[in-house]
């Protein structure tokens, strides 16, 4: 792997409780590297914490323990610093419809950064450039267009656009392609890779779809209640997956060859994590019996900190751990 562009080194969140009750640990120890020009996919379940992972990586959410580095220096959260900074790094949110201001045109929305920024040089040239480079052409014909004028694949194209056009080095993609025909989804992820490869860019992209990261990225960091389980290169993780948990979501895809694992229950409240590994309640080899040697450990010992950086392969499980010690 390139050098790393962003790190997280051992962030927490947690949201205060209701009427006195604990504390929700949305992310609970999360250590992330996203470097130069590489796509890492973070996956999992709705609720696992990778949408409040996300927000903290932009500077949206402040830690309440931990760093976020970019391109070496730790953020400051001071408004000067976090307005430049979100010039280098842009967020692309999940519905393009909610994105974007039905009174704008198109050029207003993609010019809009500019002018908040301050930016001194061609405006109209600067928009026209990043609507082209997010497939949107001629782009002068898009530039008094209202968002429903436009196709669901095109106002997602008009997001990008808006976040490109301050020329970033890291893209956060929040479920980029979930509202979108599955017609469309592939040009929208082409459009990435595509950018990845003419700009340098970097992408977080944030998924509940193991097939999204199979066909967009670099690595992938699987995610579960507020930790990352495993990870590693993508065609690795999603073709000898090591965690129960990671097994269990590629078993419901379509492609998959394996019966679909059903997980029993629903993931425990992030206000309330089990002792020892937060997964094994709902962990189907410990269940079956098949991790009975390590079924105490499972119970009642924690895991570290999995560390997701890097080219290598990582995993934080007691079964998986024992399994490959033999």
């Amino acid at each position: 792997m390139t050098d790393a562009l962003l790190t997280a080194s051992g962030v927490h969140v947690a949201f205060p409780g209701r009427r006195g009750a604990p504390p929700s640990r949305a992310v609970d120890g999360v250590d992330l590297e996203i470097g130069a020009g590489e796509i890492v996919a973070l996956v999992g379940e709705s609720g696992c914490g990778k949408t409040t992972l996300a927000r903290t990586l932009l500077g949206l959410v402040r830690p309440g323990a931990g760093t976020v580095s970019f391109a070496g220096e730790p953020l400051a959260y001071t408004s000067r610093a976090l307005k430049a900074y979100r010039r280098r790094a842009q967020l692309v949110l999940q519905d393009p419809s909610g994105s974007l201001n039905p009174r704008h045109t198109v050029y207003e929305a993609v010019a809009e950064g500019l002018r908040i920024h301050g930016y001194a040089g061609d405006e109209r040239a600067a928009v026209a450039e990043a609507l082209a480079r997010a497939g949107l052409r001629p782009p002068e014909r898009f530039f008094l267009r209202y968002p429903h004028e436009l196709s669901g694949g095109q106002r997602q194209r008009v997001v990008i656009a808006g976040a490109l056009v301050l020329e970033p080095e890291l893209i956060v993609a929040d479920e980029p392609v979930a509202s979108l025909d599955a017609s469309v989804r592939g040009e929208i992820l082409a459009l990435l890779l595509r950018l990845r490869d003419e700009l340098g860019l970097s992408a977080l992209v944030v998924t509940h779809d193991l097939g999204l990261a199979w066909n967009i990225a670099d690595r992938v960091a699987v995610m579960y209640l507020g930790r990352v389980v495993e990870t590693g290169p993508v065609e690795s993780v999603l073709t000898a997956p090591r965690h129960p948990y990671t097994r269990a979501l590629l078993s419901v895809l379509p492609e998959s060859e394996t019966a679909p694992v059903v997980l029993s229950g629903e993931p425990p409240d992030p206000a309330r994590v089990p002792g020892g590994c937060r997964f094994h309640a709902r962990c189907q080899v410990l269940a079956s019996g098949e991790a009975a040697r390590v079924a105490d450990r499972c119970r009642t010992e924690p895991l570290p900190v999995l560390r997701a950086g890097g080219g290598g392969r990582g995993v934080a499980c007691h079964w998986a751990t024992a399994r490959e010690d033999g």
